[in-house]
């Protein structure tokens, strides 16, 4: 995305919280456990962003964030649940959940990552995109 395209938008269930993103760099499925555990479905999925390419536009006394041992923030709307993004611990946003974006983003994810740990009860689609038992190399698309 350039910028000469108007940003991305998107926001929570509920309303509360909106938000503007202007530089996608890449989408992946993320199959580890802490992401089940935190979704209630098999694979979370993501756009890693541009750090200081996300503004929260309206609620951000509304976001709250869950910081998992030796993981990033995961921050979500605080009235409604809803799972919006990935921050650093100083709350950068460095990844926006794709289900969070009002419209096509107009990323596709282009990797499966920690495969290790795949829920058991659902299989992961033979979809032909690069499979990582952990996370995937630094810098992303292209391997």
């Amino acid at each position: 995305m350039t910028s000469e395209n108007p940003p991305l938008t998107g926001g929570c269930a509920c309303g509360l919280v909106r938000f503007e993103a202007d530089q996608l760099l890449w989408a992946s499925f993320c199959h580890c456990r802490r992401c089940q555990q935190r979704t209630g479905a098999q694979a979370s999925v993501q756009a890693r962003v541009e750090p200081g390419t996300v503004r929260v536009t309206a609620g951000e006394e509304q976001l709250r964030a869950w910081v998992p041992e030796g993981g990033l923030q995961k921050v979500f709307c605080g009235a409604c649940g809803s799972a919006l993004f990935g921050s650093t611990a100083e709350g950068e946003i460095i990844r926006v959940r794709l289900g969070a974006f009002d419209d096509d983003p107009g990323i596709r994810p282009a990797v499966h990552q920690f495969v290790a740990y795949a829920a058991p009860w659902a299989d992961i689609p033979d979809d032909g995109l690069p499979r990582f038992e952990e996370q995937p190399p630094a810098g992303g698309p292209p391997f």
